[in-house]
């Protein structure tokens, strides 16, 4: 009898899911990038009002959710449940202090009667990162359901699709944040 050779972990579906995800996003990027470049004295300026610290954090907190999504996948497929669990639950918190930022950040600008008439720059900002918080948002809802799974024994190391497919929608959120941030928050 021979073994299946999986090319991509996690269940094929998710895989379409996150391709159709990336060239939204890409789309995204792209107008973003066209429209800062006939705009860049407003964009320059308007940067200037993002709160770069908080970004870093939240670089941080996703890139360390990846870091344990992976850490528990390699744990249950070693049989090591209730490990592979904690380390999932560890990256629900970490996605939960990014929301939780997130949503400050746009407190603030709200507040301060920002929205997405404001101006071409403020219009990007806050679909790209809104877009992306509601990514985040179902992200850990996903890893957190996932977690109990595991916790319970639903999930294990011959029963992991789910967790793959989990994880790897996870990683894809993490990675628009990386191209997203800098766009956003840093290059000029």
């Amino acid at each position: 009898m021979k073994k299946e050779v999986k090319i991509l972990p996690g269940d094929l579906a998710i895989w379409c899911i996150i391709f159709a995800e990336l060239l939204v996003f890409g789309i995204f990027f792209v107008a973003y990038a066209v429209v800062r470049i006939k705009n860049l004295e407003m964009f320059n300026q308007y940067q200037l009002t993002l709160n770069k610290e908080t970004g870093v954090i939240n670089t941080i907190l996703l890139i360390t959710a990846s870091y344990f999504v992976v850490m528990a996948i390699q744990d249950i497929k070693n049989s090591l449940n209730k490990r592979g669990a904690n380390l999932l639950y560890g990256a629900v918190v970490c996605g939960a202090l990014f929301i939780l930022i997130k949503s400050l950040e746009f407190n603030e600008k709200f507040a301060a009667g920002i929205d997405l008439s404001t101006n071409t720059f403020y219009m990007f900002y806050l679909a790209l990162t809104m877009f992306h918080y509601f990514h985040v948002v179902l992200g850990v809802l996903i890893l957190l359901l996932v977690a109990y799974k595991t916790q319970r024994g639903h999930i294990h190391a011959n029963n992991r699709i789910g967790l793959e497919s989990a994880g790897a929608y996870w990683h894809m959120v993490d990675l628009v944040w990386i191209i997203l941030f800098p766009l956003i928050y840093i290059i000029r």
